[in-house]
This record gives structure tokens, C-alpha cells and sequence, in this order.
């Protein structure tokens, strides 16, 4: 629907929103830059507190504390400057739940390359970048995720844990596949204490994940596979998998094709914990989850967001019987439970 003024009349103003979006995305990278979030959860205040913590002019912070303002990452009161409640938790340094470290992630080189050319992605149906895109084989991006997405993937990989330690608490070994991080599977061990876990994602990768399993205490119950995971053995003798973020990547087929080669490692009654974003059917709601279609679009040959009713589709046609879905506290993605 076109927006209205006041009048009721259309009105430009989603159009020069969305044309100027670089514009929010550059004033919060330049915050984070100067780390000005946490020196307002010190305590400086006002700008020229401000500017001295940060090291920059009076002016330059208050026209950039302003623009926050109005965007909602800052509330002014006066001449002073706080942090929203939203700000103080992912913003601030400080904070366990930072997400600052997100922005190299998702600004790496390859993604605004991949943006720059959506109109011959869109002609093409997929990446115009490489031939692979994003999952191309051993892409150094996947280094940098594994390293600045932890913050973001804590408190999904708790509720996993959670969730197998109430509903599977005996379980003895666990493949993570495309570990990255590894927080999911170092969460299980942490949690039940039978579960090896047996890593697999590319060798420049699992040495992220080795190093946090070391830090967790579980590095004697923690293995890795280093490799392609639709070309490595998996082995046998699995009751739980884990497939976190992964399948968006590929086509259905392609999903299909990897998660018959799963069904075949798992024992019976084993399970697959899936978590991804899932858009309803209509594939345009909830907004922030649908949106993940282009990002798979511009990044990658065939991926997509899929809809429960296709993930569904595709683990009965790779063999389980049923598949569920549930909520993550805390998180945009669903979880999906299919039992062999």
C-alpha cells in the first residue's frame, strides 16, 4: 500500500526512506565505530563528555547523537543524551548480549558486492558473485561469521540446549553440521553430560569452534569432521542432529539430497533440530523473517526461505515422519523437530 500524508494524499516518503537507508546503516556503523554507546552507558552524557571519551569533535557527535536520536537508539532529554533499553543491551560493550561485533559480518566486502548487483541477480535468479557466491567451498566469510555471530547466537543455542535436555537428556552423540561457532553443540555437552559431539565445517572454521569448546571445559567430548558436508562421511550412530542456519543456503533439492544422507547416520528414533527463519505462507510476513529470501537471492545460486510446509516436505521425502515446529524465546527463527 502507497503511504499517505496527513491528508490522506500519497506521499514520497517510504521511497526517500529506503533510498537514504545507507544513510542509517553508515551512522550506526560510525557509533559503533567510535564505541559511543558505551560511554553512555558510562555515564558521559552530553557531547562534549561524549567527544572526549570518543576522541572526536563536539559538533560531529552531536549531529550523529541527534540522527540516533531520531532513529530510536538514543533518547534526548535537554542537552543530554541516555540509551533506549534495546541500545543498552546490544550496544553497549559492556553488555553479554553485544552485537557490535555483528556489523563485520554483515557488512563484509562480499555481501555489499553481492547488493551491488541484485538487478542481474534478479535476472539471473541467483548470485552474480563467483560462481557459488557465499557458499562457495572454504569462503574466508565464514570465519569472520563464526568469530562476530556469537553474541547473536547465545541465547539461541541455550534455548537448543535447554530444549534437548528436557525432551533428550540421555543423549550420547551429537553431529553439528556447519558448526561454525560451535555455541550449539558446546551448549548440549555443557548441559548433558553422555553427549560427544562430533563438529563438521570447513578446517579454517572448526578452529573457532575448538577454541570456544576449550574454554567451556567439554574439548575432551568435542571432535570435528573438516570438510564439505554434502561430500564428508558423517559416520553412523547419531541420535541428534543439528542443522542451524544452513539449509536457507541451498535449494530444496539440495536440502533434500543432504538430509537423506542425515537420515541415513541417525539411529532410530534419532532426531534433527533445525533452526532457521521460517516466513508464513505467504512468504511476505513476519517482515524481518521474510526478508531473508533476497539476502539468499543476491548471495547465493538457489537458496531461499523456506516455509514450514516445505521444510516439512522435504524431511518426509528424505524419510521422517513427522516434523514439528516450535517458538525460540528470544529469537526471530524457529526451531524444527524431525524424528526418523
Amino acid at each position: 500500500m502507497p503511504t499517505q500524508d496527513q491528508t490522506g494524499g500519497p506521499t514520497p516518503q517510504l521511497f526517500f526512506q529506503t533510498a537514504n537507508a545507507y544513510q542509517r546503516t553508515q551512522a550506526l556503523k560510525a557509533a559503533v565505530d567510535l564505541d559511543l554507546f558505551s560511554a553512555l552507558g558510562e555515564g558521559k552524557d552530553t557531547t562534549e563528555a561524549l567527544a572526549q571519551r570518543c576522541g572526536a569533535a563536539e559538533r560531529g557527535v552531536r549531529i550523529l547523537a541527534d540522527y540516533l536520536t531520531i532513529h530510536g537508539f538514543l533518547v534526548k532529554e535537554g542537552n543530554r543524551y541516555r540509551l533506549t533499553s534495546d541500545s543498552e543491551l546490544f550496544l553497549d560493550r559492556r553488555s553479554p548480549a553485544y552485537l557490535g561485533s555483528v556489523l563485520g559480518f554483515l557488512h563484509a566486502p562480499k555481501f555489499i558486492e553481492a547488493f551491488q548487483n541484485l538487478t542481474e541477480a534478479v535476472r539471473k535468479g541467483g548470485t552474480v558473485v563467483r560462481e557459488a557466491g557465499t557458499v562457495a567451498p572454504e569462503h574466508p566469510l565464514w570465519v569472520e561469521y563464526a568469530k562476530s555471530m556469537i553474541p547473536m547466537m547465545a541465547k539461541p543455542a541455550e534455548e537448543m540446549a535447554l530444549f534437548v535436555s528436557r525432551t533428550q537428556s540421555d543423549v550420547k552423540k551429537v553431529l553439528d553440521i556447519a558448526a561454525g561457532h560451535g555455541l550449539f553443540g558446546i551448549e548440549i555437552a555443557k548441559r548433558c553430560p553422555h553427549a560427544e559431539i562430533v563438529a563438521l565445517d570447513w578446517p579454517n572454521v572448526l578452529t573457532v569452534a575448538q577454541n570456544l569448546a576449550r574454554r567451556a571445559g567439554v574439548q575432551g567430548r568435542y571432535r570435528t569432521i573438516a570438510g564439505d558436508a554434502f561430500q564428508q562421511e558423517f559416520g553412523t550412530g547419531y541420535d541428534l542432529v543439528l542443522l542451524t542456519n544452513f539449509l536457507h543456503h541451498f535449494s530444496s533439492a539440495a536440502c533434500e539430497t543432504l538430509l537423506r544422507k542425515i537420515y541415513r547416520c541417525l539411529e532410530p528414533g534419532g532426531r534433527v533440530l533445525t533452526l532457521e527463519l521460517v516466513p508464513n505462507d505467504d512468504r511476505v510476513t513476519p517482515p524481518p523473517v521474510a526478508e531473508c529470501s533476497l539476502m539468499m537471492l543476491a548471495t547465493t545460486p538457489e537458496g531461499d526461505a523456506y516455509t514450514f510446509k516445505e521444510f516439512e516436505r522435504m524431511f518426509r521425502a528424505a524419510g521422517f515422519s513427522r516434523t514439528e515446529l516450535h517458538s525460540m524465546p528470544g529469537s526471530p527463527e524457529q526451531l524444527l523437530v524431525a524424528y526418523r
